[in-house]
């Protein structure tokens, strides 16, 4: 007979404690093969195609479209094929009336499409139901599942505040923290009411978060991008070579920005009240970069920049920005960041105060490259100019190193010679 196998939600890394259904991609009583994908799920950085470890006829399926299951709740049980040389019960005995229909793996091996099959000549018992499951409590983001279980609050004592009761981390807080609550703003009757679901949900807990923990102050100043901008043409003259980016070379300047102030590569951990309790300054430049998608925006990292050549850095920027595009980053691409470069002067503004991406310490912005009259060498001239925005967390330096930084990093716009002193 076979043996029922229970496949549970795997730890998808990068500390994510659950994932959200988004499509079954089996049916009960499919036939699939070992490593098969069974399902894809949300997860707070990414969409991920669930592979099944074992082959064999899917007995049961849980969560439903929309629901979010913890690392370690069920998702499928799978009747297997005993191993070869297993007894099996004579199928002429009275246990065994029953036929097993679509037991055995789908022609083909691994990657094979699912399919129902009837096989004749093998019969058992009828595999037992699965045991119940507490179904998950729908909860905002990972993010407020961990914290309530650290804390040990009971989710399902909850009444979530946000759409169709959905808890909000200011629900968790409350439980921890009693206050009184406002009563919900009226909405009107021809207001249309959006679920905050899946990335979009996750940024704005992220963006939030940022907010109300992070002492952020922002810094700017104009640069006369001219001689970058000539640079950039005089390396794109090589023969057969790959075409080098402005954002490859911005993130070339914030990578010798960083070797000059490391603290700015930093974050700050906070103790078990939530205050701040220690700086963690950063070996590795993992940079993270601003990116829009289908699914909204996302921030891909290049690990270990400081080790990439400008040619490598604009091609692995290159290659992440695709795959932002086509929707297929994994969660290790989406997380780990310690610095980010942020180009909005690709919308066509010239400044920006953004919110830092938390828990990172500090953002350099890029805007718009544009000709405007500027005093270049004792005269008025008509020169390419940008404006660039630096935020950083108060926390971890003083204005006068975030003001040392976008100096050196206007410098380097303005004069772009400097940068052989740091490669």
């Amino acid at each position: 007979m076979p043996i029922v196998r229970e496949f549970t939600l795997p730890d998808l890394g990068e500390g994510l404690t659950g994932a959200e259904v988004v499509r079954w991609l089996v049916e009960v009583g499919d036939v699939i093969a070992v490593d098969q994908p069974v399902v894809e799920v949300e997860t707070a950085k990414a969409m991920v195609e669930v592979p099944c470890p074992y082959g064999g006829v899917v007995t049961a399926r849980y969560g439903e479209v929309g629901e979010e299951r913890a690392v370690g709740q069920p998702l499928v049980t799978v009747a297997v094929a005993p191993e070869p040389g297993t007894d099996v019960p004579d199928p002429g005995t009275a246990e065994n009336e029953r036929p097993l229909v679509g037991f055995g793996v789908a022609e083909g091996g691994k990657g094979s499409r699912r399919r129902r099959v009837g096989v004749t000549g093998v019969r058992t018992v009828e595999a037992p139901p699965a045991p119940p499951v507490r179904s998950a409590v729908a909860v905002i983001s990972p993010l407020v599942r961990k914290l309530a279980r650290e804390h040990g609050v009971d989710l399902a004592t909850l009444t979530g505040s946000g759409p169709d009761g959905l808890i909000m981390r200011a629900d968790v807080e409350r439980a921890l923290r009693p206050v009184a609550a406002p009563a919900p703003a009226a909405v009107s009757a021809d207001a249309e009411v959006v679920p905050l679901r899946g990335l979009r949900r996750t940024v704005a807990e992220k963006l939030t978060r940022s907010h109300h923990e992070i002492p952020a102050v922002t810094v700017w100043v104009d640069a006369d991008a001219t001689e970058l901008l000539a640079v950039r043409a005089q390396m794109n003259q090589a023969p057969g070579a790959p075409k080098v980016s402005l954002l490859a070379l911005f993130a070339r300047i914030c990578v010798a920005a960083l070797a000059r102030h490391p603290e700015l590569n930093a974050s700050v951990d906070l103790d078990a009240n939530g205050a701040p309790a220690a700086l963690r300054r950063h070996t590795a430049v993992h940079l993270g970069f601003a990116a829009q998608s289908e699914r909204g925006l996302v921030v891909p990292v290049v690990r270990a920049a400081q080790q990439l050549t400008t040619e490598q850095l604009g091609a692995e920027l290159g290659r992440l920005t695709a795959s932002a595009r086509a929707g297929s980053l994994t969660p290790a691409e989406l997380t780990g960041g310690t610095f980010t470069l942020n180009n909005y002067g690709v919308f066509g503004v010239d400044g920006s105060t953004p919110i830092l991406n938390h828990p990172e310490a500090a953002m350099l912005g890029v805007g718009r490259i544009t000709a405007k009259p500027w005093v270049h060498e004792g005269e008025l001239a008509v020169r390419q100019v940008t404006q660039l925005s630096f935020t950083f967390d108060h926390r971890v330096c003083d204005g006068g190193t975030a003001g040392g930084f976008l100096r050196f990093v206007a410098d380097c716009v303005e004069r772009p010679g400097m940068l052989l002193r740091q490669v």
